[in-house]
C-alpha cells in the first residue's frame, strides 16, 4: 500500500500542478454554464488515453527490452524527443502561472512584468541546476502536492458554502451566459485544455523505482481521483463565476476566491507559487534526463539544463501564459499520439488497434488545431 500511494503521489503532483488554477476561467470561457460537462469531457478523454499508456506499461515496455521491432522503436524514440519538447513548454506554463498569480496577488499583473519574473526564476533553477543540481530543490515536490491538496480542499468547502449561500439568498444561484464562440472555436478551445490533466503518463517512466503493477495501479487510481476532484472543483465554482462578468484570464481564480472565501485569496496565491515552482523544477529535472539519455550522454545534465532554461525563456517572451497552455496541449497531445502508435505495433487485437487508432486521430485534432481561450 505505501509503495502504491508513493507511486501515486508522482502523477498526482502532475494533474494538480497547474489545472486547478486555470480550468474555471478557461471552460467558462469556451463553453460558459456547460463548463462541468466539459471538464467531464476533457477527463474522459485522458483516461482512455491515460489506457493506451497503461497498455504501453504492460505491453509494449517489455518488447522495447527484448527485441522491439524497427517501427515501434521508432516512435518510442520519437515520443521521447515529444516528450521532451513537451516538458520544456510545461516548464514554462508552470512558471507564468507562477507569476500571474503572484503579481495579481499584489495587483502588479502585466504582460511585461509576468514574463520578467518568469525569467528571472527559470535563470535562477537553471543556475540550481547547472551549478548544484536540481536535486536540491527536489524536496519542494512533496511538499507542493499536500499544499496543492489542502488549498483545493479549502477552497471547494468556500465555494461550497458560497454556493449554499447563495441558494438560500432571494436571489438564488446566479448562472452567467456564454461568450458568442462558434461550435468550431468551442471544440478547439476545449481542445487545449488538455495538458490541465496531463501528468498520468508519469509512471511509465517510473520502471526503475515501482513494479509494473504498481505503476499501472497508480496511473489509474490517480485519474481516478483527479477526476473526482476536478469535476467537484468546476462545479461549486460555476456559481460564482458570474461575478467575473464576462473578462476571464490566467488568474481568474482569484477575483473568484476573494468574492467567496477572501481569507483564502493570500493561501491560494502562496500554494499557486510553491507548487508551480516545485512542479517546474520537477519538469526541468524530467526534461534535463530524457535529454542526457536520448544523447546518449553527450549532452550532460547541467548543459540540457541550460537548453531548457534557454527554451523556456523564448517561449515565455513569445506567448502569453493561457496562449503557452495550448501550446502544451498540443505538445502532450503529440506525444500521446505517438504512444498510441507504439501500442498500435505491439497490440494484437484488431479492435484493440481500431479503438487506439480512433483516439490517435483525436489526438491529431488537438495537436493541429487546439487554441487558447480568449
Amino acid at each position: 500500500m505505501n509503495k502504491l500511494l508513493d507511486a501515486t503521489g508522482t502523477p498526482l503532483s502532475s494533474i494538480f500542478g497547474s489545472g486547478f488554477l486555470v480550468i474555471v476561467p478557461v471552460l467558462a470561457d469556451a463553453v460558459g454554464p456547460w463548463m462541468v460537462l466539459a471538464m467531464a469531457l476533457v477527463c474522459l478523454l485522458a483516461y482512455a488515453v491515460g489506457s493506451v499508456i497503461r497498455f504501453n506499461i504492460r505491453h509494449a515496455e517489455p518488447v522495447l527490452e527484448d527485441d522491439p521491432g524497427e517501427a515501434t522503436l521508432s516512435f518510442e524514440r520519437a515520443s521521447d524527443l515529444a516528450l521532451i519538447i513537451a516538458y520544456v513548454i510545461s516548464v514554462c506554463l508552470y512558471l507564468h502561472i507562477l507569476s500571474a498569480f503572484v503579481l495579481g496577488g499584489m495587483q502588479a499583473d502585466t504582460q511585461f512584468n509576468e514574463n520578467l519574473l518568469t525569467t528571472g526564476v527559470i535563470v535562477f533553477i537553471t543556475a540550481v541546476g547547472m551549478t548544484k543540481g536540481l536535486k536540491s530543490l527536489d524536496i519542494l515536490e512533496e511538499w507542493g502536492l499536500w499544499i496543492t491538496l489542502l488549498i483545493i480542499a479549502l477552497l471547494l468547502l468556500g465555494f461550497a458554502v458560497y454556493d449554499w449561500n447563495a441558494w438560500h439568498s432571494p436571489a438564488g444561484i446566479v448562472l452567467f451566459d456564454s461568450l458568442p464562440h462558434t461550435p468550431w472555436e468551442v471544440v478547439t478551445i476545449v481542445a487545449g485544455t488538455l495538458i490541465v490533466v496531463q501528468g498520468f503518463e508519469t509512471p511509465r517512466y517510473l520502471g526503475d523505482i515501482f513494479d509494473t503493477s504498481t505503476r499501472v495501479r497508480a496511473s489509474r487510481w490517480s485519474q481516478i481521483l483527479s477526476t473526482a476532484v476536478y469535476i467537484a472543483f468546476v462545479a461549486v465554482a460555476l456559481p460564482v463565476v458570474h461575478t467575473l462578468n464576462g473578462h476571464y484570464n490566467d488568474n481568474s481564480l482569484i477575483a473568484l476566491v476573494r468574492t467567496a472565501v477572501p481569507l483564502l485569496v493570500a493561501p491560494l496565491v502562496i500554494a499557486a507559487a510553491l507548487s508551480q515552482f516545485s512542479a517546474a523544477v520537477a519538469d526541468t529535472m524530467a526534461a534535463t534526463g530524457n535529454i542526457e539519455e536520448a544523447t546518449a550522454g553527450h549532452l550532460k545534465i547541467r548543459w540540457a539544463c541550460a537548453l531548457v532554461g534557454l527554451g523556456a525563456v523564448a517561449i515565455s517572451w513569445s506567448a502569453s501564459t493561457l496562449e503557452i497552455l495550448a501550446l502544451a496541449s498540443r505538445a502532450f497531445a503529440l506525444y500521446y499520439l505517438l504512444q498510441c502508435i507504439v501500442a498500435i505495433t505491439v497490440s494484437r487485437s484488431s479492435l484493440q488497434r481500431t479503438g487506439i487508432a480512433l483516439l490517435a486521430a483525436v489526438l491529431g485534432f488537438i495537436t493541429i488545431f487546439a487554441v487558447p481561450a480568449g
